[in-house]
């Protein structure tokens, strides 16, 4: 990649400051910022680093105010964290670009059609009656059973399992070590041993979704396990047997959903989050890291802490917990003075 720093703000609908013939050729942190590249800043906390980087060009705020001079070149715009995603995205594609054909050797089923711009790598197995999307990118050694559906644009990184029956959506990102529709964790008592109860549903997935890796999704017992729209779900996570996940809802890694739990849209699960079965989490919440509940969640709510509690309520609980000593040495000392008075 080689960019003017106005090629780059046409492509992203920015206004130049500075140097616009400068050429890009990289991207670097604005505090590791060296001459021919372009960093961005977004979090406040690094504004001091945009007196001295020496990155050539900056994306900034358009309502950034510089305290003083910058010799980066600045292009403002209305979002950098966001824009430099796009830029990255296209830096991507530019570096990178989707592979065709099917490499050897590999197994495609009787009757399966693979479309001529998708990509099926080595050692993958692909199953009975199962479809691929246009543009699919399938890489070395993923396991494809039976029944599925893999959306348009859609890539499995290496070695991502996907069970029979299951279906993905167009877009999505599934990254390696994924599998996608495991048995459910179902099990009767039955005279002090357990029965296995037969997991006879799927998982569906919606488009957008990316799934990072060693990421687990059970199939359900019975219906589907549903992974909607935009859904980000990180690396490590374990989301069991008839889950909903509702569209655009971000989810850190080792977070663990138990079974049958709905989980709402837009909302915000932090890493290493235990949600219980059988509950019901609203629109937007927001679950801080190291949360477990085992009750419903209402939309919009805020909580930490385990058992989770809202934000402010956990905050004065802290300062509490913070000023027990003081407290018991006050109690310790009134004794004593009780004690002594008799």
């Amino acid at each position: 990649m080689e960019l003017s720093a106005n090629q780059i703000a046409a492509m992203v609908s920015g206004k130049v400051e500075g140097n616009g013939d400068v050429m890009i050729h990289e991207f670097a942190k604005i505090e590791e910022g060296h001459p021919g590249a372009i960093s961005f800043l977004a979090n406040p906390k690094y504004t001091h680093h945009i007196y001295t980087t020496e990155s050539s060009a900056v994306l900034v705020r358009d309502d950034f105010e510089p305290e003083k001079p910058v010799n980066a070149t600045l292009i403002r715009v209305a979002d950098p964290y966001a824009t430099v995603a796009h830029l990255l995205t296209i830096a991507q594609q530019m570096m990178a670009p989707k592979r065709k054909g099917i490499e050897q050797p590999c197994y495609i089923s009787e009757g399966v059609e693979i479309p001529e711009d998708a990509y099926i790598g080595a050692f993958a197995y692909i199953g009975r009656g199962t479809t691929i999307g246009r543009g699919a990118q399938i890489y070395p050694q993923t396991y494809i059973g039976d029944g599925c559906k893999i959306g348009n644009e859609t890539t499995l990184y290496a070695g991502v399992k996907v069970y029979a029956g299951c279906v993905v959506g167009d877009r999505c990102i599934m990254h390696s070590g994924v599998v996608i529709g495991g048995d459910g964790f179902g099990f009767a008592p039955d005279g002090g041993r357990y029965t296995k109860i037969p997991q006879i549903g799927n998982v569906v997935i919606g488009d957008d979704v990316e799934i990072g890796a060693n990421t687990t999704v059970d199939r359900a017992t019975m219906g589907s396990t549903r992974i909607k729209d935009g859904v980000k779900l990180d690396n490590l996570i374990q989301i069991a047997h008839n889950v909903e996940i509702g569209e655009s809802t971000v989810m850190a890694a080792q977070a663990g959903i138990a079974g049958s739990t709905k989980i709402g849209s837009h909302c915000m699960i932090g890493g290493q989050v235990g949600l219980a079965g059988h509950i019901t989490v609203g629109d937007r919440a927001q679950i801080a890291a190291q949360s477990g509940t085992q009750k419903s969640i209402e939309a919009d709510a805020r909580l930490f802490g385990t058992p989770a509690m809202e934000l402010r309520e956990y905050g004065r609980q802290a300062v509490y917990i913070k000023r027990l000593p003081d407290l018991f040495n006050q109690v310790r000392e009134m004794s004593r003075a009780i004690k002594e008075q008799k």
